[in-house]
């Protein structure tokens, strides 16, 4: 039905062939990639462990999420990860496309399942293991097994250490994740969410826990909870201050307002569950225990400049 532009044809009969392995993706799906000369990532997931395995030159597109490192801002999109088309997916030419899970909607990804262009569906990474696990099944599927098993352990040695660092906390602080603070109430942070899991990660008690996903939260709720710090995505509610976002009533009189400690994190660093998770992880924690004077991680190439040799 869809058809590979002429580019994407020439590119895809003269590309050296890999030596292809099969993989099964969070679909169940075991997919086999024979050409994985053009590549499109969806998910900044994706993209950021395509990057640091020293495969950028190889993607051709990427969705709307996917904007580390800066080179990734020049590929041409495909729109936001859960409002995809297939049509425009497609249209890049692939040979192979690797999404992260919860991409969508589902009947497109039903549509590119069935399409005859690989797709490998990249399992959500929710700890440490599952960090490594997607590393490891990018690199796989890709004919790169080699170089996903020296980028997952250094990312796991990094892991390691954080977690070496974090034994030092004798008692858990409380925090609330916020994803925005508009003119209602502000958008956090409940259980299953890649916040509370990043929270976890870092020794930091959720203290919206009871609540499920990412929801309004009511002033009675958030001061209830007794946050002794606010972290809140740094992507978003720019036009606000410091002092402003601790002074909304959903914020004001909790033990975080009393310390002043609002913690701004770019989303995609925090969130992504890739190679910069250790990093993340450990500037999190220092920020909610800045008393522990926690060292600083060694920089990796794909914590600054991935793209660099490339």
């Amino acid at each position: 039905m869809f058809r590979l532009p002429a580019l994407g044809i020439l590119v895809a009969l003269f590309a050296t062939p890999l030596a292809a392995e099969s993989v099964t993706g969070a679909d169940g799906r075991t997919v086999t990639v024979a050409d994985a000369s053009r590549i499109v990532a969806v998910g900044g997931t994706v993209t950021e462990i395509l990057y640091a395995l020293g495969l950028g030159d190889r993607i051709v597109g990427v969705d709307l999420t996917s904007n580390f490192p800066a080179a990734a801002n020049d590929k041409a999109k495909v729109g936001y990860m859960r409002a995809l088309s297939a049509e425009g997916v497609l249209s890049l030419g692939p040979t192979v496309i690797l999404a992260i899970e919860d991409s969508g909607p589902p009947e497109v990804v039903d549509a590119l399942e069935q399409a005859s262009v690989p797709f490998v569906l990249v399992p959500k990474a929710h700890d440490a293991a599952g960090v490594a696990a997607s590393i490891r099944l990018i690199a796989d599927a890709l004919g790169e097994s080699e170089k996903g098993a020296a980028l997952a352990g250094a990312v796991e040695a990094d892991l390691t250490t954080v977690e070496a660092m974090l034994g030092r906390i004798a008692e858990r602080r409380k925090a609330i994740f916020v994803l925005g603070v508009g003119g209602g109430a502000p958008t956090v942070a409940g259980s299953g969410t890649a916040a509370a899991d990043m929270f976890a990660l870092a020794h930091v008690e959720n203290a919206l826990a009871e609540a499920e996903g990412y929801k309004p939260a009511s002033d009675e709720a958030t001061v209830a909870a007794a946050p002794d710090a606010v972290v809140l995505m740094a992507d978003r509610s720019h036009h606000l201050s410091d002092e402003q976002v601790l002074a909304v009533p959903a914020f004001a009189g909790t033990p975080a307002a009393a310390n002043g400690r609002l913690i701004r994190m770019s989303g995609g660093y925090l969130l992504n569950f890739g190679p910069r998770t250790a990093h993340a992880t450990r500037d999190l924690a220092a920020a909610v225990y800045p008393e522990l004077a926690l060292p600083e991680l060694p920089p990796r190439a794909w914590t600054t400049d991935p793209t660099a040799g490339q």
